[in-house]
């Protein structure tokens, strides 16, 4: 048995023994007794609080959930509807097109980056502070995935938020800002994203999480290494495929191109694209996406910088597919060394990697998905933050909100 405190009452007399008492939340193992918890008010009563009234503010480039390509808009997408599905009040501001059973409030008719006829960004992403300010007092907290961009409004109006940051940190041109806002309440997606900023008002590292049942288990592999994400230097799809063809198995590659990667793009990758083996697919979704992660022997993920979390590991994990990655970022956090993939320093210690790869229990791989990455896990962790944050801010709840029952 726990006991937490995490929201504030007056309880009667009758209940705590004392007038003016601070109520604590039970959390009773499924199994215990409440006859026998040593808290004789358990059986007497059972304290029921109105649903969190929950804003959850995505960028505008991706829809929620994504049609391709979007981390960001991904996790968000399965935290809202987690959060719906326990019974909260969500209001999931986004563009038009996305999808939710939560109330959405479409700032934009549809996502950015693939409306052609956008040219400013900012502009629609003024408009969504707009649009989530003249309604805060309908929230009891607000949960922003957009960065920095509400950092002042937030402060001037006292509002109670938390901001995911789910971008490199390591960039000079973001030192003095968040120096300047080191009071905002931030969640980091992994411990290391925090490295270059420590010093912020960090309150918990949380980690992604997928639903399960959107990502089929497979035991069998069809005998091809797997690139997914997004044509870039930094994520290094280049040397995926030096490492495919090193090791002789075929490389599937199904990646975005941004066009500020279209340079690396033709001299890069395009030229390997007429040699055996080696398929590039473009940007690939549902169902796609789980049969091309859930047939691979290995996602390979040789990237060359700070990644902050990295879903596609995950999502390769979900399927029973063993990762073989370079260690930056939150590849350590992870990946476990031996049981869920390969952590390698350089080109030569992967191709070792992809000769031991049948060494990884595929079923091993999903079970630590589960036990690790899942979206009932991450939105529980989120929702004890909402509550702290909220008794920190929030009113207190009056004795009313408790419900006796029996």
């Amino acid at each position: 048995m726990r006991v937490c405190p995490l929201a504030q009452a007056i309880l009667p007399t009758d209940v705590h023994g004392a007038p003016d008492t601070t109520v604590f939340i039970l959390h009773l193992p499924s199994e215990a007794d409440p006859e026998t918890s040593g808290f004789r008010t358990c059986k007497e009563f059972v304290w029921k609080y109105d649903p969190m009234r929950i804003a959850q503010v995505a960028p505008l480039y991706e829809s929620v959930p994504p049609k391709l390509y979007g981390g960001t808009e991904r996790i968000v997408s399965y935290l809202t509807e987690e959060l719906v599905q326990l019974g909260h009040e969500v209001t999931l501001f986004a563009s038009g097109d996305s999808l939710t059973r939560a109330e959405l409030v479409p700032v934009c008719p549809r996502a950015l980056r693939l409306d052609e006829k956008c040219i400013d960004s900012y502009a629609h992403h003024m408009l969504l502070l707009d649009a989530v300010f003249a309604r805060r007092h309908q929230f009891d907290i607000v949960h922003f995935h957009i960065d920095y961009l509400h950092f002042l409004m937030t402060r001037e109006t006292g509002l109670t938020s938390l901001t995911t940051l789910h971008g490199r940190l390591d960039i000079p041109d973001l030192l003095p800002l968040y120096r300047a806002f080191r009071d905002m309440p931030v969640s980091s997606i992994s411990d290391a994203q925090r490295l270059p900023l420590p010093w912020l008002n960090w309150q918990q590292t949380i980690y992604h999480g997928l639903p399960t049942n959107h990502y089929d288990f497979n035991p069998e592999t069809g005998g091809y290494l797997l690139f997914m994400g997004r044509t870039s230097p930094e994520k290094g799809v280049d040397e995926a495929i030096r490492i495919a063809k090193r090791a002789g198995m075929p490389l599937k590659i199904a990646a975005k191109v941004d066009r500020a990667d279209l340079e690396y793009f033709k001299t890069q990758i395009k030229p390997w694209l007429n040699h055996p083996g080696i398929e590039f697919m473009g940007e690939v979704g549902f169902p796609q996406k789980n049969d091309l992660l859930g047939r691979a022997a290995a996602l390979l993920f040789p990237i060359a910088w700070p990644e902050p979390f990295g879903i596609v590991m995950i999502e390769a994990l979900a399927c029973g597919t063993p990762v073989i990655a370079y260690p930056h970022g939150s590849v350590p956090e992870v990946i476990e060394q031996g049981l869920t993939g390969f952590i390698v320093p350089d080109l030569d210690a992967a191709v070792d990697a992809v000769r031991e790869i049948g060494s990884i229990d595929r079923a091993t791989c999903r079970q630590r998905f589960e036990d690790r990455f899942t979206a009932s896990r991450m939105c529980e962790q989120y929702l004890r933050l909402y509550e702290a944050l909220v008794r920190q801010g929030g009113e207190i709840i009056p004795a009313q909100s408790g419900v006796p029952i029996g």
